[in-house]
């Protein structure tokens, strides 16, 4: 049994931290900030298409905060909150784990990012690195799963979980093999999970990259609009109502424009990654993965009982920080840095700067307080 650590007890965790449990290899220590009443007095509910109706579960061990976990050596601590360095930075969520008397007593453990977005590791790094212990060990991973928080100790889940896993080198973008050491360590983090595909890769950049392609494309859309991608792609009901779908009286320009600025966004976002190095190649960045997402997304966005409505867009509609910075930001700043022109990407990033610069004013308020999951909203 290896003792984990997982911080962030939302959507992305609970499904993951669940298929940690059935793997049977885990002691799972679980940091439930936010939700720790509720999860601590009634356990967490999972309403998933992949591993079933699952009611009242809890890991080994629940606290509120990392300071309370910080008592023991873990072999891996996996984060899984929202990466939104512009409101606190990933260092400062582990500084019970990065500082005495943790590092006095406990040798660093493996750090397992389970985040969205770009250039994440490199403040990590950094503060581990001053700790002067070893090199730093951290994992970086690609999340491709459909899940909602609904509510505090509520999480609905779709019929898939993937998972790609990859050693972050730090300014390497270029070593495309695992050493001895890395890949053991990786196919020991693969066989703790359970009911999950996952897929060990020597340089994770290229698949994190590939991820947030989804993310600024089609989460993107959704917030800038406000509706579900099912608004994109979703033909009218004919038996059973739902909703949004596609309304017949202008479905031609939401093809021509609306599905058309998608695959556009796609294009300059697979320019961006030649800019950085990624070959087109399976092994890299393949042209055919814009022809890929769209066909993916939207046959799984027109299904009826699809009603995923993306993170960001709940986020926004709940007034909580969004991960502008990391999926949009950071992706203008690379492109820049490379002389490399993404109009429609830097536009979204304009207008999701001014949103996110509204709920940071908003949460500031005095008009707001703190919420049931670790945020604020307005009274």
């Amino acid at each position: 049994m290896q003792d984990v650590l997982l911080v962030g007890f939302g959507a992305v965790g609970t499904v993951l931290s669940y298929s940690l449990h059935l793997s049977q290899k885990v002691r799972l220590t679980a940091v439930a900030k936010g939700n720790y009443k509720q999860i601590k007095n009634a356990g967490m509910n999972l309403k998933s298409e992949r591993y079933g109706d699952i009611r009242g579960w809890m890991p080994d061990r629940v606290v509120s905060s990392v300071s309370e976990a910080a008592d023991r050596q873990y072999s891996y601590v996996m984060l899984a909150t929202k990466c939104i360095p512009d409101v606190i930075k990933t260092p400062d969520i582990l500084k019970p784990l990065l500082s005495s008397p943790y590092c006095d007593k406990f040798h660093q453990p493996t750090y397992v990012l389970l985040q969205n977005g770009l250039n994440i590791e490199r403040d990590l790094y950094y503060a581990i690195k001053s700790i002067g212990q070893s090199e730093p060990r951290i994992v970086s991973t690609g999340v491709y799963l459909l899940a909602n928080q609904v509510a505090p100790n509520v999480v609905t889940h779709g019929p898939f979980i993937q998972l790609f896993l990859g050693v972050y080198r730090h300014n390497d973008l270029t070593t495309t093999v695992n050493s001895p050491q890395e890949q053991t360590l990786l196919e020991n983090l693969r066989s703790l999970f359970y009911g999950a595909d996952i897929t060990v890769f020597p340089e994770i950049q290229r698949k994190k990259f590939a991820k947030n392609m989804i993310n600024v494309a089609f989460s993107g859309l959704s917030c800038l609009t406000r509706f579900s991608i099912s608004a994109v792609y979703r033909p009218p009901p004919t038996d059973t109502p739902y909703q949004p779908y596609i309304e017949p009286a202008t479905a031609d320009r939401v093809k021509q424009y609306t599905q058309g600025w998608i695959r556009d966004i796609l294009v300059e976002l697979s320019s961006s990654g030649r800019a950085l190095g990624f070959p087109d190649s399976e092994d890299g960045l393949p042209s055919s993965i814009i022809e890929k997402y769209i066909a993916t997304l939207s046959k799984d966005y027109s299904t009826p009982s699809i009603n995923h409505r993306t993170s960001t867009l709940l986020d926004i509609e709940n007034g909580y920080p969004i991960e502008v910075e990391v999926i949009w930001g950071e992706l203008v700043r690379m492109a820049k840095e490379r002389n490399v022109d993404i109009p429609r990407v830097e536009m979204s990033y304009a207008i999701l700067v001014l949103v996110q610069n509204q709920i940071l004013r908003q949460r500031n308020s005095k008009l707001y307080r703190q919420d049931t999951v670790g945020y604020t909203y307005q009274l």
